[in-house]
């Protein structure tokens, strides 16, 4: 496999890695996973992602942002904090930012306050977008449409959404990141013909660690957490979709990510 895969989303400053996050690192590198784009989920978690990057030069890179779950603790303050992790040269993205009407863990009007504020932050510093959008896709379009000219670039992360709302996402210029849910034979089923509709300069590949395990794996984990050591299988199910070999994927994806994220 060729040794650049880049995983775009790990959650590798949840707590199910507090115990082993250097092993987790040194196994995805072992797997030919580098670089790892840390997600930031809060803005603790977001420093935390930061910081742990800064000891992997090159290798483990971070987002600074806000979930739509964790909006309900945005202050004034949050905003002037996540630009200064912005500044930071190991963080590429802001993010992890949307709508997740799945669960309303923040009140809808909060995360649509905190999302817009989230967008204008990475239009003004010129920087990507790492997105979450869960049933709430009008919104969310509705959202982002009026920053469309004045924004860098932006992923919708973890996509398994409809056709409709696929077509959308790329006839507004966006990216779109894949996660192990295309290796799930009972809910990914959709998302195997649907990822034939991305095209290759416009698709990324990530596990959303420790979520999202692929459930086709051969052998599973016995804690049941996903890794980035498992992105080759990922991309390998995404490349017999597309009727392509891995290393296709791969070099495909791992071109896209790199441009994207501004690792070159």
């Amino acid at each position: 496999m060729n040794p650049s895969l880049i995983d775009i989303g790990v959650n590798l400053m949840h707590r199910s890695f507090d115990t082993d996050r250097d092993a987790v690192v040194a196994s995805a590198l072992e797997a030919g996973v580098s670089p790892l784009i840390l997600t930031g989920t809060s803005l603790r978690n977001s420093e935390g992602a930061a910081r742990y990057a800064e000891q992997f030069p090159g290798k483990l890179f971070a987002t600074a942002g806000v979930h739509p779950h964790d909006t309900r603790h945005c202050t004034a303050v949050t905003l002037g904090k996540l630009r200064q992790l912005a500044k930071l040269p190991q963080v590429v993205a802001i993010g992890e930012c949307g709508l997740d009407f799945n669960r309303d863990f923040s009140p809808r009007d909060v995360q649509k306050k905190w999302f817009e504020e989230q967008i204008k932050l990475a239009c003004e510093l010129q920087m990507p977008l790492f997105l979450h959008e869960r049933e709430a896709h009008v919104d969310f379009v509705r959202l982002l449409k009026p920053y469309i000219g004045s924004m860098n670039k932006a992923v919708v992360h973890c996509f398994t959404g409809t056709m409709q709302e696929l077509q959308t996402y790329l006839q507004l210029g966006f990216y779109i990141g894949i996660t192990g849910w295309i290796c799930d034979e009972r809910r990914g089923k959709h998302l195997r013909e649907l990822v034939k509709r991305v095209p290759l300069d416009r698709l990324m590949l990530e596990t959303d660690a420790p979520f999202l395990t692929p459930r086709d794996l051969p052998v599973k984990p016995r804690d049941g957490r996903n890794e980035p050591q498992f992105l080759p299988h990922i991309a390998a199910a995404v490349a017999g979709c597309l009727g392509k070999t891995a290393e296709e994927v791969v070099d495909a994806t791992t071109r896209t990510s790199r441009e994207f994220f501004g690792l070159e």
